[in-house]
């Protein structure tokens, strides 16, 4: 009988949470299937904004993510990469080290500001005197202190020609709220985002002073580690962020590179995104097979690095040596750390054994949806974050910088010992070929009960043609299987001859 190996940790200083992680889960056999991906960016599309509108949004630094076409996700391969996910650490582990999602990445695939004030919160009232002054109605159903994105599209979606600057600004900001609760703050409470955000948008120069990509990082790690846990089935956050990290950095599933857009900014414009495909549950496991057996030739550490930095805007390269920064990420109620000491490689430094984990409460109790925003409301959540803000304002003091002596031999030795070493369990190649004949199986049925009343010649061609090498595939594999069994008859056989002969 095999004994298969235990996949780690075999020390849990690091990934302290093992037994919560869907890893675990995983491992005994109790599949979650594909996580539901929340972010609703199909609809973006149908906001026709005009000239003045479009300067505002710039302003208040969301001119280039108001570019970034909806990507259709890939959902397996999200899921596959929040198997890897750690909230302990902040990092996705694969077999060749941690890598994480840093400021870099959101700065150059998203266009969002890393540098600036936190975004925590403005001073305001109850969510309904909020839409009143700052869009000038609200609706009846603002429960919770959440708006319906449909309700924005169907009131803002097209401002009237003749608007007064007044009504072009509420117009303004009613998409800005349709853009951040559709992509860098999407939630899985459905098709809903939180009126805190609305504040922020009363000012555009002043909107345009936040650190809108930081933000926006600290929440798709609260998220990711939130997905990451075996109770959890679903995801939100800015998954294409998620998704186009993986094509820069990890050679797998990657769409083709949209040639036309190789000069423009940001570079998620570089991607087609996938265009159709199956969300099926053995497209997950065919990912996690492939991380799974990962090696450094798989990865690029530094994808960015033969791109056309001249597209880039100033404020954005100025700002970029923040990748290497430890500080704390601030999003209102969620505040997370930056690591970027346990992925020096992905800033071309060698990886050196990074300082231990410290364990730490990552729920803070500020105003949430809901919850008015007053000035005093405002200041206590300013003295519930004055660790986290502290950390923020000294960013730039905070770069992570390597030594000339690093052994990364070393870190190989410690990391192999603190991370969860693979996910699937080995399978018997029995279990793949029953997988691949019933697949073949499925295929071959799909194509029986396909209509062909209403198709030309050439499509019952096609369908006969697929009919046929379905039928040949499975009659070849059939056989296959037949004359290795007869072998190991044979072979048995001949071994139980062999040994009637010694005895």
């Amino acid at each position: 009988m095999t004994t298969i190996a235990d996949p780690g940790p075999t020390d849990k200083s690091v990934l302290y949470d093992q037994d919560s992680h869907v890893s675990s889960a995983v491992w005994d056999g109790q599949e979650r299937g594909v996580l539901r991906c929340h972010e609703h960016t199909s609809m973006l599309e149908q906001w026709k904004l005009t000239p003045e509108q479009i300067e505002l949004v710039e302003k208040a630094g969301f001119g280039y993510l108001r570019v970034i076409p909806s990507f259709s996700l890939d959902n397996s391969l999200i899921s596959a990469l929040v198997e890897r996910w750690r909230r302990e650490t902040n990092t996705f582990h694969f077999p060749v080290g941690e890598m994480t999602i840093t400021l870099e990445d959101v700065a150059l695939i998203l266009g969002l500001a890393i540098d600036g004030k936190p975004v925590i919160g403005a001073s305001s009232n109850t969510p309904s005197s909020v839409c009143e002054a700052l869009l000038g109605k609200a609706p009846e159903d603002l429960n919770g202190g959440m708006l319906k994105l449909t309700w924005l599209k169907e009131s803002f979606s097209k401002c009237p020609e003749d608007a007064s600057p007044e009504v072009i600004e509420r117009y303004t900001r009613a998409y800005l709220l349709y853009l951040v609760g559709s992509t860098v703050f999407s939630t899985t409470t459905g098709n809903k985002v939180s009126i805190m955000y609305l504040p922020l948008f009363e000012n555009f120069d002043e909107a345009g002073k936040y650190a809108w990509g930081a933000a926006a990082l600290a929440f798709l790690y609260r998220t990711l580690g939130n997905a990451s846990l075996k109770s959890q089935g679903t995801i939100s956050g800015s998954l294409t962020l998620v998704q186009c990290w993986s094509y820069y950095h990890l050679n797998l599933g990657r769409p083709k590179i949209n040639e036309d857009t190789s000069g423009r900014f940001p570079f998620a414009l570089r991607w087609k995104g996938r265009q159709s495909g199956s969300r099926s549950t053995s497209n997950i496991i065919a990912y996690r097979k492939a991380l799974d057996s990962l090696t450094p030739c798989d990865v690029q550490w530094l994808p960015y690095k033969d791109l056309d930095f001249s597209v880039v805007p100033e404020h954005i390269k100025d700002n970029l040596d923040l990748r290497r920064s430890k500080t704390m990420l601030i999003c209102f109620d969620k505040a997370e750390k930056h690591m970027p000491d346990r992925c020096l490689r992905q800033f071309g430094l060698p990886q050196s054994i990074p300082e231990k984990v410290k364990r730490w409460e990552k729920k803070i109790r500020t105003p949430g949806p809901g919850k008015d925003l007053t000035n005093d409301a405002e200041s206590e959540a300013k003295v519930k974050l004055q660790a986290e803000l502290k950390e923020w304002l000294e960013r730039k003091l905070l770069i992570v910088e390597v030594g000339d002596d690093v052994d990364e031999s070393e870190y190989m030795q410690w990391y192999e010992k603190i991370t969860r070493r693979f996910l699937g369990r080995p399978e018997s190649l029995e279990s793949e070929f029953q997988r691949t004949v019933a697949a073949m199986k499925e295929i071959a049925s799909i194509a029986e009960s396909v209509s062909i009343d209403r198709m030309d010649s050439r499509d019952k061609k096609l369908l006969n043609e697929i009919k046929s090498s379905v039928h040949n595939c499975l009659t070849e594999i059939v056989g296959e299987a037949r004359k290795g069994r007869r072998k190991s008859v044979s072979k048995r056989k001949r071994s139980d001859d062999s040994n009637s002969r010694e005895d």
